[in-house]
Parts: structure tokens; C-alpha cells; sequence
């Protein structure tokens, strides 16, 4: 598929104002938010956080000390447990659908 370009700057376009937005972005300290004992949250946390992320997500509407993703946790890992805990509940409700 040749694109023309047309498409190719339009694309480019976007990709560089979206950057130029998401780098407008604000930031946390992240030390003021870990707790004094320097508790961090790991890989089991953030599958846990992923699979509460939908009810998590509706309460942190309404409560302000409520929040579906730990600021203060060790990196990847809890990524990949966070991304794994949201993958396995869509897929567990995705089957529950089917007849």
C-alpha cells in the first residue's frame, strides 16, 4: 500500500502535536507520595489494581482519596500485573457474554 504525501504529513502532524500536547503534561513528585516505611507496590499489587480498575475507576469519581493506579509502585512489573489483572477481567467478561 504506497501512501501519498498528503496522508504521510497529515500522520506526522498528528504524531508531532500529540507529543507537543503530552509533554505540556503535569507531573507528580512521586516521593511525596510514597508512604514514610517506603512501601512500594509490586508485580501481585498491580494485577490486583488491574483487575479492581473498572470499580476503582467509578469510585475515584466520586471520592478524591480513591485512585485506580498506585503512583508509588517498582516499575515494569507492576505494569505488566496491571496490564495482565485488566486483560484477564475483560476476558473473563468477555466470556461470561458469549451464549
Amino acid at each position: 500500500m504506497k501512501m501519498n504525501k498528503k496522508t504521510v504529513f497529515m500522520i506526522l502532524g498528528i504524531v508531532i502535536v500529540g507529543l507537543a500536547l503530552t509533554g505540556c503534561a503535569n507531573s507528580t513528585n512521586v516521593q511525596e507520595c510514597i508512604p514514610s516505611d517506603g512501601h512500594t507496590y509490586g508485580f501481585w499489587a498491580g494485577t490486583w489494581h488491574g483487575i479492581i480498575s473498572g470499580p476503582a475507576f467509578i469510585c475515584s469519581l466520586i471520592w478524591d482519596d480513591i485512585s485506580v493506579y498506585a503512583i508509588n509502585n517498582n516499575g515494569g512489573w507492576y505494569d505488566f500485573g496491571f496490564v495482565g489483572g485488566l486483560f484477564t477481567i475483560l476476558k473473563l467478561i468477555g466470556l461470561s457474554n458469549k451464549k
